[in-house]
């Protein structure tokens, strides 16, 4: 083998090495992986403002059906019945609300409390929880059975979660990494338990309560598009200006399908 083969070759092995380098550089940021947010500006309280609002359900709201638990001896000392649409009094629960353009994206500060979803009565407590992206659950275990919290998210950034939970143990926590609206929670164990999980894209966000009401505080003015999402009604969006030092009002109305 002459000199110059040898010299040649050698040139061409490092050509291909570095190409192999950069293509491992490329797909480590290749656009499907998460984009991290940042922490929240500050807004100046000397100007913030408020939205509040109120959900309304149109027409006959439908009857909430009891669930037959008696698979579990442990579920059956309890009752549940559906929850997919919870109305009082013409007012819609379980609304997530949230600012959907307009307000900066951002992270949970790191000592951000975990948002609480309990297995209690062999059914999930709160029905729909919401948290900011960088945010964490806790999944507790309130019955003397086993459970599972299951989902499956469809968001890069947001890993499965498939929790075995011993009756009475200790806590599991999870973090969310990216925005995602109404993930479903399920328990491989007892096929009715139901929940969802919806991460913001920042910190201006809510869950109606039995009331149908809802406020999201600490805004600067301006200009936003507020989303309300319900898990069989769907999204309503409405945009709304909120004024320095004031509160702008909201409502939306959903109706059966």
């Amino acid at each position: 083998m002459t000199q110059s083969f040898r010299l040649t070759s050698i040139a061409l092995l490092a050509i291909s090495l570095a190409g192999c380098k950069q293509a491992a550089v490329n797909t480590a940021q290749s656009p499907t992986q998460p984009i991290a947010a940042h922490p929240a500006p500050a807004v100046d309280p000397a100007t913030a403002g408020s939205i509040s609002g109120i959900v309304d359900f149109k027409g006959t709201p439908p009857v909430r059906i009891p669930i037959d638990m008696s698979a579990d001896p442990a579920c059956a000392l309890s009752t549940n019945a559906t929850e997919q649409i919870l109305v009082t009094d013409h007012k819609l629960a379980n609304v997530f609300i949230y600012i959907k353009s307009g307000a900066p994206d951002a992270s949970a500060p790191s000592n951000t409390p975990p948002v609480l979803l309990d297995q209690k009565g062999c059914r999930y407590v709160p029905h729909v929880i919401a948290l900011q992206q960088g945010g964490t659950v806790e999944f507790r275990n309130s019955d003397p059975t086993m459970h599972n919290v299951h989902t499956m998210p469809t968001q890069v950034g947001n890993n499965s979660v498939d929790l075995s939970e011993a009756p009475m143990g200790p806590p599991q926590t999870e973090k969310f990494n990216s925005p995602e609206v109404m993930l479903p929670v399920r328990c491989n164990n007892h096929p009715w338990m139901s929940a969802f999980i919806n991460v913001a894209p920042n910190r201006y966000f809510a869950v109606t309560g039995t009331n149908g009401t809802f406020t999201i505080p600490d805004l600067a003015p301006g200009t936003y598009t507020v989303a309300a999402v319900q898990e069989k009604l769907g999204e309503q969006d409405m945009q709304i200006t909120v004024p320095a030092k004031s509160t702008a009002k909201v409502s939306f109305t959903f109706a059966a399908k």
